[in-house]
């Protein structure tokens, strides 16, 4: 490890540090505009400027390795200088719009400039101008700002794995732009608009709306897909008008997906914001106490076992267990909360866990993708497969249909059989292995037999001392917690099917036929899908609007707050729940969020920050003939996968910009 002197400090710092790393290291304060930390070193800037001792001039910390004896120095007056002449040559052709430009408040080249520039210009010459860009409907481009940092091309390279932006041109003529000028088709491509460290790239969907400072900004959870990415909700009044992405290098590093980021203008539309009752064959507006009431009267008669319930895919842990305690009071048993109708064993918490985890996926050397698309079903996690896998560093493996991963995979064929007629070359990969895993899609477990069948693989091919290699790729924030709970039945279709249910109960349940014939109560936040058959309607809070815990697709328990108020007469789902239980005569024991919390921490400690793992009860699988065939995939549509996602006006501009041509291109 190299040892080297900045400021007169002594530092010592891993093989391969740049000089850069090493001033950090010591507490110094260095520049940049093209450098990142996720991102390789292009060395463009030269805003990083230092001076070193016995060097001529001063050099760019970034690209220079640290070396044994370096004396560095960042806050001489050469460097003063040197620094204050890049900027100045940065701002030659740079627009003065800061009034108008949507990164006004955040902007990296306003508070250098401030830091580190003269104050003042000696350019008295035209500037120059650059045509717009088009880069699909997230993304704003206002490429006269650009200052050739190119962390946007380098991302969409290294990082998305969708080589569409590049340069063209030399010198003053340089351009950033996508290839063709055609929308990004990455699911990631929003991270852009962050990396950029002037206002080029901005946000299109937020832009003109707020300033920074303007913005109430709110730690919360994302639950478009299992991921559990940590966020910043920008709300101004009672709007959301931004998300953005929280650091959290264990679970979603600084990155966020396009859903994640975009979908939140859908929390406005299509909203539910008062109780409705179907009177007369039509759904007519209502009180909470009429609403409350047409249930009691609904219920009237209906012994227990004739109520089920299933639960959405959005809901939070208190929801559910409070939603598990009412439907209990009224004897219900059949709860359930796969959708999909995924179907797998529960014997132990690890039969469901991406057991492996977000940041330890990337120390598997050979994976074995069965019936999944990480790409689409969790792009963060399709991140980091890309990150050594697009090196060779690690060989992917697949079976199902084959679609574009960003990396190189060798498809085995869209055959379950194969998990039991395992193909050679992947016998040979796996044996030579050290770390290999098995990622399981969603997809995959709603042919029956095919999670009997991937455990026998994996318990044959993928053993190690000291790594657990079986991984389930949930598509639904709420799915694991709701496994935590318990919130196993027999299957949605056997509940829609089964005449005897004469009472269900939905959740924020929408991506279900379910409903016909018996008395319905939908619970949630948008007139989506559930809501067809329903007789009364409660409105619900989204994410945004409530304290809640969701447990990712790792088993990581993880908590958001509230951003915004619920609209209308919309109130937190619990809370609902709680109300009705006292209508129906047998109140919940609870009557604040610490006593809900309370209660779900004695029953799952570890659901509440405790250290015990619990293992959730549930039918073991019978015992069938491994299965043979295709296997379909979990998401057909990336951008309108939940309630919130199919009301966004912006992911309806996505499948007409980017999807739609794609699917016309391959036709």
């Amino acid at each position: 490890m190299p040892k080297l002197t900045v400021d007169g400090v002594e530092v010592e710092v891993p093989a391969g540090a740049t000089v850069l790393q090493a001033c950090e290291a010591a507490g110094a304060e260095i520049p940049r505009f093209c450098y990142h930390e996720r991102l390789s070193i292009a060395g463009n800037c030269r805003m990083c400027l230092v001076e070193m001792e016995k060097s001529p001039k001063p050099v760019a910390s970034c690209a220079m390795p640290a070396a044994d004896g370096q004396v560095v120095m960042t806050t001489t007056a050469k460097v003063k200088k040197a620094r204050e002449g890049v900027m100045e040559f940065l701002l030659i052709n740079h627009p003065l719009d800061c009034p108008i430009c949507d990164q006004g408040g955040e902007c990296d080249l306003q508070d250098q400039s401030i830091a580190y520039g003269k104050g003042f210009t000696r350019y008295h010459e035209n500037k120059r101008a650059v045509t717009e860009k088009f880069m699909g409907p997230l993304v704003k481009t206002t490429m006269t700002r650009c200052i050739h940092c190119t962390r946007c091309v380098r991302f969409a390279q290294e990082v998305a794995g969708v080589e569409e932006i590049g340069a063209i041109g030399r010198g003053e003529n340089m351009q950033i732009t996508s290839y063709l000028e055609k929308a990004v088709t990455s699911e990631v491509s929003g991270n852009i608009i962050d990396l950029c460290p002037v206002g080029a790239l901005t946000s299109k969907p937020y832009a003109f709306q707020a300033r920074p400072w303007e913005l109430k900004k709110t730690d919360g959870i994302d639950v478009m897909d299992a991921i559990g990415s940590n966020i910043v909700i920008g709300s101004r009044g009672p709007a959301v008008l931004r998300v953005t992405p929280r650091i959290n290098d264990d679970v979603n590093e600084e990155w966020l997906s396009d859903k994640a980021r975009f979908a939140h203008d859908g929390l406005a539309e299509r909203r539910l914001d008062r109780p409705y009752v179907r009177r007369g064959g039509a759904l007519v507006a209502a009180t909470w106490t009429e609403a409350f009431a047409a249930i009691k009267d609904g219920l009237a008669g209906i012994p227990g076992d004739a109520i089920a319930g299933i639960v959405g895919d959005l809901a939070a842990v208190e929801d559910m267990v409070a939603f598990k305690d009412l439907l209990g009071t009224l004897g219900a048993k059949r709860i359930e909360s796969r959708q999909d109708g995924a179907v797998f064993g529960s014997a132990g918490r690890s039969d469901y866990l991406f057991n492996s985890g977000l940041a330890g996926i990337e120390n598997a050397d050979v994976v074995v993708l069965v019936g999944c698309d990480p790409r689409r079903e969790a792009p963060l996690l399709n991140v980091r497969l890309r990150k050594k896998a697009a090196r060779g560093l690690s060989k992917v493996f697949a079976i199902g249909p084959a679609v574009d991963l960003s990396y190189p995979v060798t498809w085995l064929g869209d055959d379950a059989g194969l998990l039991a007629n395992v193909p050679e070359a992947l016998v040979a990969a796996l044996a030579a292995a050290e770390r290999p895993a098995v990622i399981v899609g969603m997809g995959a477990l709603m042919v029956p037999g095919l999670f009997g069948a991937a455990q026998a693989f994996a318990g044959a091919h993928l053993v190690r001392d000291g790594w657990q290699g079986w991984n389930v790729l949930h598509t639904a924030a709420a799915r694991v917690g709701a496994l935590d709970l318990g919130l196993v039945a027999d299957g949605v279709e056997a509940i829609a099917a089964d005449s005897g249910v004469k009472a269900l109960f939905l959740l924020g349940a929408d991506e279900v036929d379910a409903g016909a014939g018996a008395f319905t109560v939908y619970i949630g936040t948008h007139g989506d899908r559930g809501v067809r058959h329903a007789d009364v309607i409660l409105p619900a809070a989204a994410f945004s609007e409530k304290p809640g815990t969701w447990v990712n697709l790792e088993g990581r328990v993880q908590r958001g707050l509230r951003a915004v108020f619920p609209p209308g007469d919309a109130r937190e789902d619990w809370t609902i729940l709680r109300a009705l239980s006292a209508v129906l005569g047998q109140p919940l024991p609870y009557d604040d969020l610490p006593m809900l919390r309370a209660r779900i921490g004695a029953e799952w400690p570890h659901l509440a920050g405790g250290e015990a793992v619990v293992t959730t009860p549930g039918a073991a699988l019978p015992a069938m003939p491994a299965p043979t065939g295709p296997l379909p995939l979990a998401i057909s549509n990336y951008y309108l996968t939940n309630p919130i996602a199919r009301a966004s006006e912006t992911m309806a501009d996505c499948v007409a910009q980017i999807l739609q041509p794609l699917q016309e291109a391959a036709e």
